[in-house]
């Protein structure tokens, strides 16, 4: 790897509801001969001596596509629709011809826009990870040209990026029909997000119709391909609406099981609620290369739903996990109740009930609903 020095950091904080971490970096890169400023926005509460990763989000055209793409992570993460996440945005206003420079003969980067693929490559991706906690799971955004050239990773024997968000994509010659064999023949799990609207320019429009044209009948399960064509928008203002619904789209399997998921997913699964559970957060931490700490929200799906079915070994099994993973919160009580309850051993749920009550309330699972449940037991064994 080349050289990479640091030459300042500058750091200052957001206050996008509470302190996410950002900072500005100039650094120097040998690859391309020169400083280039950089920004990088870092999770709340982030820990560098914790164990956890997180994935990272290089953002070319940083000058302004970082703030709405670190705006919109920051928001989502905050209410744990997605994880948080690093994110990195590449200032190139004074060399955005020279770094996304195409050569027109053969429509590959070339000269300095060579030299600014191997800058993303060789150096700016190996330092953010071996600086900050990023993982292995990678997203790239960029817009019109940008969103072009970052297509050309994809041409890698082991592709840099996981996901690519191409916010109306300035296509040029050959890359719809390279990027459509390219898709179809990749074996890792990739997710690309396209999107144009009504109002944007007509040229990148038409051609960004006829690539989805062809990327909608490309056949590969590892392919996970989304499209929008938005009304009302203009070439700019499609950024606004494309960043959180290829957030959202990309993070789907991550998110908190809801309504939908639950009635469509949870109850029709051919096992158990808890074997629903269990795969969730396997195909999770498999997707994404990281694994993510089971929440509440989740515990009580399962949970209902495993009442629902009637699914007792379900429910046991559910208690047995929330207490491992929850000892010292009310979670932990509660639901070891809920199954001794169900069960018919009102007993023991009783002292399941009242050993919560020298245990921490959860977000869910208050005092007052404990002492509830420990009263309906208790006169459910008077009777």
């Amino acid at each position: 790897m080349k050289r990479f020095t640091i030459v300042l950091i500058l750091g200052f904080t957001c206050t996008f509801f509470s302190m996410a971490q950002v900072k500005y970096e100039i650094i120097y890169s040998e690859n391309l001969g020169q400083e280039r400023q950089i920004k990088v926005q870092l999770p709340r509460n982030y820990d560098p001596d914790a164990k956890r990763t997180y994935p990272l989000v290089i953002v070319l055209d940083g000058d302004y596509l970082f703030e709405p793409v670190a705006g919109n992570i920051d928001y989502h993460a905050y209410w744990e629709d997605i994880p948080d996440c690093i994110i990195v945005g590449i200032n190139q206003s004074e060399h955005r011809l020279d770094d996304l420079y195409i050569e027109e003969e053969t429509y590959f980067p070339a000269a300095k826009g060579a030299d600014f693929y191997n800058f993303l490559g060789q150096d700016l991706v190996p330092f953010i990870e071996s600086t900050y906690k990023a993982s292995n799971f990678r997203i790239v955004v960029g817009h019109d040209m940008s969103a072009n050239y970052m297509n050309f990773f994809l041409f890698k024997t082991q592709p840099l990026f996981r996901a690519y968000v191409a916010l109306s994509p300035d296509f040029t010659a050959e890359m719809v029909n390279r990027l459509t064999e390219r898709l179809a023949t990749l074996d890792q799990e990739t997710f690309y997000y396209m999107a144009t609207a009504d109002a944007d320019i007509t040229r990148l429009r038409q051609s960004i119709l006829e690539a989805h044209n062809k990327f909608k009948t490309i056949e590969n399960d590892k392919i996970n391909y989304e499209f929008d064509d938005f009304s009302d928008a203009n070439h700019y203002s499609l950024v606004g609406l494309g960043i959180p619904k290829a957030i959202n789209q990309m993070f789907e399997p991550y998110k908190p099981i809801n309504g939908k998921e639950y009635n469509e997913k949870i109850l029709t699964f051919e096992g158990s609620p808890f074997e629903y559970l269990e795969k969730k957060y396997e195909d999770i931490s498999y997707f994404y290369g990281f694994e993510k700490r089971l929440i509440e929200n989740d515990v009580r799906a399962i949970a209902a739903a495993s009442n629902e079915r009637n699914d007792l070994d379900s429910l046991k099994d559910l208690a047995k996990l929330v207490k491992k993973e929850f000892p010292d919160s009310m979670m932990s009580a509660y639901y070891m109740g809920m199954y001794h309850e169900r069960e018919g051993d009102f007993k023991r749920a009783l002292r399941a009930y009242k050993s919560g009550l020298l245990l921490e309330p959860s977000q869910f699972i208050t005092k007052e609903m404990m002492l509830e449940k420990m009263y309906d037991t208790q006169e459910i064994l008077d009777n």
